[in-house]
C-alpha cells in the first residue's frame, strides 16, 4: 500500500476528490496521492477521468458513478466501504457532490459508519466568485455580511421554471428575505452575490430573463472556461453582456453566472413592469405602433425581438 503523508497506509474510507476544472495543474499533490492509493475510483464519466489518470500515469481501476446509476451504485460502493475498501469519488471537473454526483454515496457511507474524507481543490463557483469583483460590494452590506453569498447550482432548464425561479429571487430581494430556492451558501443576505451554473446553449435566454425581471442595467458577471486557455470574465450591464455573447457565432464552455440583485430595481412591493405594460405605455405616450414599441422594449431589455414577442404573448394570456 502507498503510505499516507504521515508514513501510514491510506486509511479505509470514502475520499471525495476535487479534480481540475480546466488546467491540469489545478490538481493537488494530495489528490494525486489519494487517486494512486485507493482501491478504485468512482467517476462521473470514466472516459473523462481516464484522460486525467493517463496524464499522471495513475492506473487505479475505475467504475462509473453518475446521476443515472447513482442510487444503485451507491449501495454497491457502500457495501465495499463496509468491507474496509478505499474508494475515491470524482466528478468530470471540480468538487464532487456540488452540482455533481457524490452526495448520496457520502450520506450512505456516513450512515454505515464509514469515514468520509474531503480532498479539497478546484471549484468553479468559488473561483468565479473571488475574481468577480462582487465580494463585499453589495449595497447596504455590513462588515458582518460583506462576504456572504448564495449558490443555487443550475437554473431550471425549462424557460417557464427558470423565470419562476428568477422572479422568486426578485421578490425575495424586494422584501429583503431569502428566496425559497435550493441554495448552498455562506450566508443568506438577499443583497449579497448569487451564483448560478448555466449551460452555454441557455445563457442568452437566461440573460434575457434577468434583463426582463431585474432590468437591463442589472450588473452581472459571466465567468467562462475557468482556468482553461480561453478563460473569460464578462462584467457589466446584463443587456450589454448579452449583446456581447449574442454577437458570437457560438457560445462554448462551462459558465458561472453571478450577480447582486440591484437594489434600485428591486426595492418596491411590485414586480417590474411587464413587457405588455411597457409596450402599452410607449404606444400611448409616443403614439408608436405596437411592433415599434415592442422593438424598443426588446432593445432596452437586451432581448431578441422574437423573445420579446413571445413574452408579450405570455403576458396577454395571464
Amino acid at each position: 500500500m502507498i503510505p499516507d503523508q504521515d508514513g501510514q497506509p491510506l486509511a479505509p474510507g470514502l475520499y471525495l476528490v476535487a479534480t481540475p476544472i480546466g488546467n491540469l495543474e489545478d490538481i493537488t499533490l494530495r489528490a494525486l496521492r489519494v487517486l494512486r492509493s485507493v482501491d478504485r475510483i468512482a467517476c462521473e464519466d470514466t472516459r473523462q477521468t481516464q484522460k486525467l489518470l493517463n496524464h499522471f500515469d495513475i492506473r487505479t481501476p475505475t467504475v462509473s458513478y453518475h446521476k443515472h446509476n447513482e442510487v444503485g451504485r451507491a449501495i454497491e460502493l457502500a457495501a465495499a466501504l463496509r468491507a474496509d475498501a478505499r474508494i475515491a469519488v470524482v466528478s468530470d471537473a471540480g468538487t464532487p457532490g456540488i452540482a455533481d454526483p457524490g452526495g448520496q454515496i457520502a450520506a450512505a457511507a456516513i450512515r454505515a459508519g464509514v469515514p468520509v474524507f474531503p480532498i479539497p481543490g478546484a471549484n468553479a463557483a468559488i473561483s468565479a466568485l473571488i475574481a468577480s469583483g462582487l465580494v463585499g460590494t453589495a449595497l447596504g452590506s455590513s462588515d458582518e455580511n460583506a462576504e456572504q453569498f448564495t449558490f443555487h447550482g443550475f437554473l431550471p432548464s425549462k424557460e417557464g421554471q427558470r423565470r419562476t425561479a428568477l422572479e422568486a429571487l426578485h421578490r425575495s430581494t424586494s422584501q429583503n428575505r431569502v428566496p425559497q430556492l435550493p441554495t448552498l451558501g455562506h450566508g443568506n443576505d438577499a443583497a449579497s452575490p448569487h451564483i448560478f451554473y448555466e449551460a452555454p446553449h441557455r445563457i442568452l435566454a437566461t440573460l434575457a430573463d434577468i434583463a426582463a425581471i431585474f432590468g437591463p442595467a442589472q450588473h452581472v458577471v459571466v465567468a467562462r472556461e475557468l482556468t482553461k486557455l480561453h478563460e473569460e470574465f464578462l462584467r457589466g450591464a446584463v443587456s450589454e453582456v448579452r449583446k456581447t455573447l449574442a454577437a458570437r457565432a457560438t457560445v462554448r464552455g462551462e459558465i458561472v453566472l453571478l450577480f447582486v440583485p440591484s437594489v434600485a430595481e428591486s426595492t418596491g412591493d411590485t414586480a417590474p413592469a411587464s413587457i405588455a405594460a411597457e409596450v402599452r405605455e410607449l404606444m400611448q405616450k409616443e403614439s408608436l405602433a405596437e411592433k415599434d414599441a415592442l422593438k424598443r422594449v426588446a432593445r432596452a431589455r437586451g432581448m431578441a425581438k422574437s423573445e420579446a414577442y413571445r413574452e408579450l404573448q405570455r403576458n396577454r394570456s395571464k
